[in-house]
């Protein structure tokens, strides 16, 4: 049995620093599922498989080809020696590539929701190979690995990404969606802009907090250096130098982002808008991510604060003047806060920490060219041979159908209504007249959907069909806003229920219908009975009441 004295000090602080590599690594993994709610929040129910698909195939494409090639371009364009060698080399050389390439798949997902609702899957996933294999690991190999960034002046200075990984992605996303051009109906004839509504506000925030939570992973987990040998002892590393700082900004920063973006609305809107705020704290996070190390508390407020400030100054911008669809914001909060970050660094270093305006700079343009120039060519070649775009048809019908076959809501209503099918044990009632063939037709709101379900039901008439529609009635017009952007809501959403009816009056279907969804509110609703010429049963042949 080993006594302390008897423990190598090598094999330890190796021991202690993998596991916290390891760790971090796990946590950043774990934004893959913040990125997949927030951008599934951002778009339209018919697209969120598709969102949600890409997510998942980012990771598993990108990861295989990062290991085959990608991590080897990275080592190869900064000078390495042996740029491969990681493939076989063991244990500490495969947990230091699986660091990397969670900062490499986080850069390759930021894209897939700038191009949301219209490119084809096989145009992202090619244009993920990519960017895994050259585009990504250019730019870690000029900076990272060794290149020629590092030369200029002090070096171009980026402690865990905040150019190099999402200010990369946002600029990447941008042009990706430039190149694809705006979703149908987005733009008008006369270029003014039509609001288009995200589905859910909740999974965007959602993913927003997942998001936060992982990125300690992203900006201290970078401090990976727990423990050094010194003179055959263990000592704290950069760990025990920089760990505290980067906890701090990084929370000042996404803080400040969060305030920024909130502020920057209010002024522009009145209001203050929710998704702001979310995308707000990425952008401070953002922000800070390349400087988070050697900057002082009061740079990571001032930063923080200016990255979620912009985000609605540079939306409107490329929403409006630059006519670029930008679905769930990417460049706002990946894109110009990284550049942001990285620019601004100079200004709040703390005292003797070398970094200058000049490599900064030259480190944002080389990385930006590339990423425009590399990402318009592939997505540009694949846009000529017809394969960057779904079709006009598909992309109406939603890519969750076109591409998966699937439909991510196929329920609505309550499904826990204790409601009985048509053809179950209940005795349908017989009590009606002259057997007349009769339709109830209802359009109501969609949270009375389980109660009428149930009171249609206990009145003997439980096959009915419901259709989710919109319409315009006696209820107002309201404003609804999405992004900062005021946009008039006239058609509201509704649930249309058809009920036939023979042996049950048609007047108690209606009042069953009325009781259970009356809430005394304009916009309940409308009922109406017609009468129904014939009826065929499709499996026995019958027909008229006996049908019904």
């Amino acid at each position: 049995m080993l006594t302390p004295l008897q423990i190598d000090p090598a094999a330890l602080a190796s021991g202690v620093n993998n596991v916290w590599v390891l760790t971090v690594t796990f946590l950043i993994f774990f934004m893959h599922a913040g990125f997949a709610m927030l951008e599934a929040g951002q778009v339209r129910s018919k697209n969120v498989a598709n969102q949600l698909t890409k997510n998942m195939l980012t990771w598993s494409v990108g990861v295989i080809i990062y290991f085959l090639v990608g991590a080897g371009v990275s080592s190869l364009v900064g000078g390495g020696a042996n740029p491969f060698g990681y493939i076989a080399g063991g244990s500490d050389a495969w947990i230091g590539w699986l660091f990397g390439a969670v900062f490499a798949m986080t850069a390759a997902t930021i894209v897939s929701g700038a191009v949301a609702g219209r490119a084809k899957l096989r145009a992202y996933v090619t244009y993920t190979i990519l960017l895994a294999a050259v585009i990504y690991p250019v730019v870690t190999g000029l900076t990272w690995a060794g290149g020629f960034l590092n030369d200029i002046g002090p070096g171009f200075q980026d402690f865990a990404g905040g150019m190099i990984v999402h200010g990369m992605g946002g600029i990447a996303g941008l042009t990706a969606a430039w190149v694809l051009g705006p979703r149908m109906d987005r733009y008008n004839e006369d270029g003014s802009v039509n609001i288009i509504p995200g589905h859910s506000l909740t999974f965007a925030v959602l993913g927003t907090l997942i998001l936060c939570f992982g990125w300690y992973g992203f900006n201290v987990g970078t401090a990976a250096s727990v423990f050094v040998v010194e003179e055959g002892s263990v000592a704290l590393g950069a760990f025990g130098d920089t760990v505290g700082r980067v906890a701090l900004t990084t929370t000042l920063g996404m803080a400040a982002g969060a305030i920024g973006a909130a502020t920057a609305a209010l002024a522009k809107t009145g209001k203050v808008d929710t998704l702001y705020v979310a995308n707000g704290m990425l952008a401070g996070l953002v922000g800070i991510t390349s400087n988070t190390n050697a900057i002082t508390w009061i740079g990571a407020l001032v930063i923080g604060g200016l990255a979620g400030a912009q985000l609605p100054v540079v939306f409107e911008f490329i929403e409006k003047r630059l006519k670029i669809d930008d679905v769930c914001a990417v460049f706002p909060v990946h894109g110009s806060a990284g550049v942001l970050g990285a620019l601004l660094f100079p200004l709040f270093a703390i005292p003797g920490y070398s970094v200058s305006f000049v490599g900064q700079i030259a480190g944002v343009a080389v990385i930006g060219g590339w990423t425009i120039v590399a990402t318009a060519l592939v997505f540009g070649a694949l846009k000529l041979i017809g394969q960057a775009r779904v079709s006009p048809e598909h992309e109406r019908e939603g890519l969750d159908v076109a591409e998966h076959g699937v439909n991510t809501y196929p329920e609505f209503g309550d499904p826990g209504a204790d409601v009985m099918a048509d053809g179950g044990n209940e005795i349908i009632r017989t009590d009606g007249g002259d057997r007349e063939i009769k339709m109830v037709v209802a359009m109501l709101r969609p949270e009375k959907l389980g109660d009428v379900k149930q009171a249609i039901a206990e009145v003997g008439a439980p096959s009915i069909t419901v259709t989710n529609v919109s319409g315009r009635g006696s209820q107002p017009a309201k404003k609804g806003q999405w992004r900062g952007e005021e946009y008039t809501v006239d058609l509201h959403q509704k649930v249309k229920i058809e009920c036939v009816v023979a042996d049950v009056p048609a007047m108690d279907v209606a009042e069953a219908i009325r009781d259970s969804a009356n809430t005394g509110e304009p916009g309940d609703g409308k009922i109406f009975i017609m009468p129904v010429d014939e009826a065929v049963q499709v499996r026995t042949g019958k027909t008229g009441p006996d049908a019904v």
